[in-house]
């Protein structure tokens, strides 16, 4: 027998016929057809091991049906503790950045270019924490990602938890018509749909006062090219994806300075209810980490926030508990123990236990009633009188009996028989008087 060896070709790329079982499908070994003419000598030829044909690759690159598996799994299940943040190098999304590296988050910042991230590390590198540990720079990984690109998103947001939309179009160019367009709703539209994609836990979105009213001082920050129309548009598509959703219209942010919360505290109030106000970037930003923090106050809801000097300092758990959500937050533990709860009343037994129940019911009135064996005997007592009469005399009333006793037999018409059945009522009420003893006869 003649002893042929094959070369297989050197895999440089990953096939796309990958499945659970390793590479299969795919004809990778290429050479001659094989020829064994000494082979009819064996008994069993099938079960000789002659060829051991390996297919390397190039890194020695393993694949199995228990790690594709695990990949998967990890894509499903989200890290609580990871946050994702777009504008993060914008006034609202750097400060916010910070904030959740305060609360224990580790943070992808999403940059839409390097010398911007470099910028965004040098300031988390000069962030002061008062608990000693890990320092924040190590817990902030920034991700390259153009919004307006939507292939770049589902990548930049990993196994993100949250996400923390701080995105809006710059002041500076006001000249730019399709700037609202662009950022305040497509952009953030891109977002939105690689969030819901990905099966986000959380979406929180930073809006402004005014998005859904019509009049001052609406119509003047719409007039340029039209801001709030197309903020609102992203709400509404927030809104629609279904994701659970946080959205802050926060007032005036151009003026006021990171030291305007030292005289200025926090007041919500529910959404199209404030026309006009202002607040600190920093203020919205802690707002906004907070809201990321405890996920159950903030779910699905509108909140309208300013900053004054008369509004007493209040915790922020407490102002999340004044505005109302826009939908029931599913609770984990209650749909668990619903259907246990469901069976028992099916398989209950109400109805076989009810006769049981009834025959004591019955047994309490038998005793009630007089236990003399001389209560057989009330049917046969004597007829009285259905006339009732004056109590004048016993053969007054043995001629009676005799009067009506005669027509009944002589002259049988409807007018006597009616006149008998209305005063047969009459027997029951001397019924009662009579003595209960069978002797009276």
């Amino acid at each position: 027998m003649e002893s042929c060896s094959l070369q297989s070709s050197t895999i440089t790329t990953i096939p796309a016929s990958l499945t659970k079982c390793g590479f299969i499908e795919k004809p990778f070994i290429h050479g001659q057809f094989l020829k064994f003419p000494n082979l009819s000598k064996f008994a069993h030829p099938r079960k000789l091991k002659i060829l051991d044909i390996k297919a390397q690759a190039s890194g020695a690159v393993k694949f199995s049906s228990g790690v594709i598996e695990a990949i998967s799994k990890e894509m499903e299940t989200k890290d609580e503790n990871l946050a994702f943040v777009a504008g993060a190098t914008g006034k609202v999304g750097l400060r916010a950045v910070k904030e959740l590296l305060k609360l224990g988050f580790r943070v992808r910042a999403g940059v839409r270019s390097a010398q911007k991230a470099e910028a965004l590390a040098q300031s988390v590198k000069e962030m002061k924490l008062d608990v000693e540990g890990s320092q924040p720079v190590e817990r902030l990984e920034t991700v390259e990602c153009d919004l307006e690109k939507p292939n770049q998103i589902g990548p930049a947001l990993g196994n993100a938890s949250v996400v923390l939309c701080c995105i809006g179009a710059s002041e500076k160019e006001v000249f730019d018509v399709t700037g609202p367009c662009r950022i305040d709703y497509q952009a953030t539209k891109n977002l939105i749909d690689a969030a819901t994609a990905a099966k986000v836990n959380h979406f929180i979105m930073v809006s402004s006062l005014g998005t859904n009213k019509i009049g001052f001082p609406a119509a003047i920050l719409n007039l340029f090219w039209g801001v709030l129309i197309w903020k609102r548009k992203a709400e509404e598509a927030l809104i629609a994806s279904g994701v659970p959703y946080t959205i802050v219209r926060p007032g005036g942010m151009e003026r006021p300075t990171d030291a305007y919360k030292e005289t200025h505290n926090l007041t919500v109030s529910e959404e199209d209810t404030l026309f006009g106000g202002q607040v600190s970037n920093l203020q919205v930003a802690e707002f906004m980490a907070f809201m990321a923090k405890n996920r159950g106050l903030s779910y699905c809801k509108v909140v309208e926030v300013i900053a004054e000097t008369t509004a007493p300092l209040t915790p922020m758990d407490e102002l999340l508990a004044k505005i109302p959500s826009q939908r029931v937050e599913p609770k984990k533990s209650v749909a668990a123990e619903l259907p246990k709860s469901v069976s028992p009343k099916i398989v209950e037994p109400e109805a076989p236990s009810s006769p049981s129940q009834e025959e004591p019911a019955q047994a309490k009135t038998v005793v009630t009633r007089p236990l003399s064996p001389y209560t057989a005997y009330e049917d046969l007592k004597p007829p009285t009188s259905p006339i009732p009469t004056q109590p004048s005399g016993k053969k007054e009333n043995v001629n009676l009996v005799e009067a009506v006793s005669t027509p009944d037999t002589s002259d049988p018409s409807p007018e006597s028989a009616s006149r008998i059945a209305e005063t047969e009522p009459a027997p029951v009420e001397t019924k009662t008087a009579r003595p209960l003893s069978p002797y009276a006869a």
